[in-house]
């Protein structure tokens, strides 16, 4: 069962520094609720992560992942590799300056699960996807451009 999860929001901070965040692969689970580890198995020439483990918990859901990362210079993106309850995963955030000294941040998310789901933990995995990426991602991002 596909399911797809998108927003759009501003942030208080530049787009380097929401880059920098999402670049901390490491910090992941600190911001974002339902990642409880994030390992990173192997790096680019630049160090940034290539290939990810993370262990994801989504209400009665909980998931290992190998995802493969891409960078750009505004845009950080990944794709499963291997899950236990996914049989895909495709995620995109892409940042830009809003002109207003912040970020604006475009979230995608594409998941399909292994096994089908009642629509009500379907919706609810959705909200959470989506509620971390503007809550967490913000309000990390924030404390970082204010340290």
């Amino acid at each position: 069962m596909a399911v797809s999860a998108n927003t759009q929001f501003d942030i208080d901070a530049p787009p380097s520094v929401v880059m920098e965040v999402l670049q901390d692969i490491e910090s992941l689970p600190e911001w974002s609720g339902p990642h409880k580890s994030a390992e990173i198995l192997e790096e680019y020439d630049d160090g940034l992560a290539k290939l990810v483990k993370v262990k994801v918990s989504v209400g009665p859901i909980t998931d290992e992942q190998t995802l493969a990362y891409q960078w750009t210079e505004d845009s950080c993106t990944w794709d499963l590799v291997e899950g236990t309850q996914l049989s895909k995963q495709h995620g995109v955030y892409t940042i830009t300056d809003n002109g207003k000294g912040g970020s604006h941040v475009e979230f995608t998310l594409e998941v399909d699960l292994k096994v089908k789901l009642p629509g009500l933990i379907v919706k609810q995995g959705q909200k959470t996807a989506v509620d971390t990426a503007k809550k967490g991602l913000t309000k990390e991002a924030v404390k970082r451009a204010r340290a």
